[in-house]
């Protein structure tokens, strides 16, 4: 069977038979949990499942065995902030950069609705097991229940639409993703049909104008989260000021997404979310691709894309490197906003990220995937990156895009760690990720719901012509 046949097997619907039981010998474990790695390590995989990691398994006889000896096997990856309404560049989002005569925004969003696989699959091919929508669409749920163990698409997990503090205009004629937080009525009957409509959690999305201030929005913002809690569901916050951050704690956020980037956190900041057990999710470069996205436009050159693997929709590769792909118009003054806007910004969501994690707050690994330039799969090894340059220990950014981020979409229980009873759900690398994150760059396996598969096999097809 050629790789094409393979792969349009695989994204019909029928996955690649999983071995009832299959062992993987002679790799460094990385559990996940930050204990040390265990070299020479065995890992018992029986329906999907881990039977056993470590260094005392034994090996069930008939096992189909892998040999990994010299590679270093860890628990998949986990992006805890995603957005599968967003393809990664400007059609799905004109409120950057306005292509819709060329780019009909309710065509580029039938699109991803009826073709997430795309998607799902550079995910896999990333080494991204498990996935969070953190707002979007109606659908998104629909695809969180679709996929929560099928080998073939990582594990989602989604809260539907946000519920937003402004009117924000980005919606289609008869869906929105955005709901306006307008009053606390407004809010509790929001979260009423969230639940109702199945998601897996109620999201805020805390903007704030001279119009509409910190102050203004905390009423509607507390009562979203006292029905969220009433009715079972984990509270989301989009925070990125520390005023706005301190009233989600207050409201008991249970996620909070994006740094704090306009001021250095604080004691409060930190006993309120410790109190919580709020999970910080830091989404450090999501803003750079605006700004690369702004800086390819102003230059007439297509912007470099960071995706070592070939794990990108090609179709959408070609839209986004095509000559005259934005228009000049206005390019050059985003490009002198968005560059002395985010020196200052970079330099403090760092430092926060390194007091939170100081203080013990669990962390999540999150890249805010679907805006432009920060796409679906690849973006997370910046973004990892980016954590260690922070101050963060390769291990520690390991534990936070992995059990961090089980914890941040409420998956705990069956994934983020290899221990017995999870989900198999892993990859295997070429180097060493504890003496550099860079090293998850090197994927060889991934194996999802205990499907084995080559990196090479889940790369995304050319073209068709």
């Amino acid at each position: 069977m050629t790789l094409w046949l393979a792969l349009a097997v695989l994204l019909a619907g029928a996955p690649p038979a999983a071995a009832p039981v299959r062992v993987l010998s002679g790799a460094t474990l990385i559990d996940g949990t930050g204990a040390p790695p265990v070299p020479q390590a065995t890992v018992v995989v029986r329906d999907g499942r881990i039977e056993c990691a470590g260094r005392n398994c034994a090996v069930p006889k008939g096992a189909a065995m892998t040999d990994v000896s010299g590679l270093w096997i860890l628990p998949g990856l986990i992006d805890a902030h995603v957005h599968f309404g967003q393809s990664g560049w400007a059609d799905a989002r004109p409120d950057s950069f306005d292509l819709r005569e060329r780019f009909p925004y309710e065509k580029a969003e039938s699109e991803l609705a009826l073709h997430p696989e795309k998607n799902l699959r550079a995910d896999l091919c990333s080494g991204v097991t498990s996935v969070f929508d953190n707002g979007g669409y109606p659908w998104s749920i629909d695809l969180a229940h679709r996929e929560r163990d099928d080998p073939n698409a990582p594990r989602v997990a989604a809260a539907g639409p946000l519920l937003s503090t402004i009117d924000f205009w980005l919606n289609l004629p008869a869906e929105r993703q955005f709901l306006h937080l307008k009053d606390a009525g407004t809010a509790r009957s929001d979260a009423k049909y969230l639940a109702a409509r199945g998601a897996d959690a109620v999201k805020i999305w805390f903007i704030v104008t001279p119009e509409q201030t910190v102050e203004a929005s905390t009423p509607a913002v507390l009562a979203a989260a006292e029905e969220a809690r009433r009715l079972g569901l984990p509270l989301i916050v989009h925070a990125t000021g520390l005023a706005q951050a301190k009233v989600a704690l207050k409201a008991g956020a249970h996620l909070l997404v994006h740094s704090v980037d306009d001021a250095p956190v604080d004691d409060e900041f930190l006993q309120l979310a410790k109190a919580n057990a709020t999970v910080y999710c830091p989404t450090l470069t999501v803003m750079h691709g605006y700004l690369r996205q702004a800086q390819s436009a102003a230059s007439g050159k297509p912007p470099a894309l960071d995706d070592p693997n070939g794990c990108v929709d090609r179709a959408l590769v070609e839209r986004i490197t095509a000559p005259g792909a934005l228009p000049a118009a206005g390019a050059a003054d985003q490009v002198k906003r968005l560059e002395p806007m985010l020196g200052g910004m970079t330099s403090t969501m760092a430092a926060n990220l390194k007091r939170v994690s100081d203080a013990g707050i669990p962390i999540a690994m999150g890249t805010d995937a679907g805006n432009p330039l920060t796409l679906h799969g690849p973006s997370v090894y910046a973004e990892m990156e980016a954590m260690q340059a922070a101050g963060l220990t390769p291990m520690q950014v390991i534990v936070a895009a992995t059990q961090g981020g089980s914890r941040a979409m409420g998956a705990a229980a069956v994934a983020g760690t290899l221990e017995k009873g999870k989900s198999a759900d892993l990859i295997v690398v070429a180097a060493d990720p504890t003496r550099d994150v860079a090293n998850l760059r090197k994927i060889r396996l991934v194996m999802r719901a205990g499907v084995l598969r080559p990196q090479e096999e889940l790369r995304a097809p050319a073209s068709p012509r």
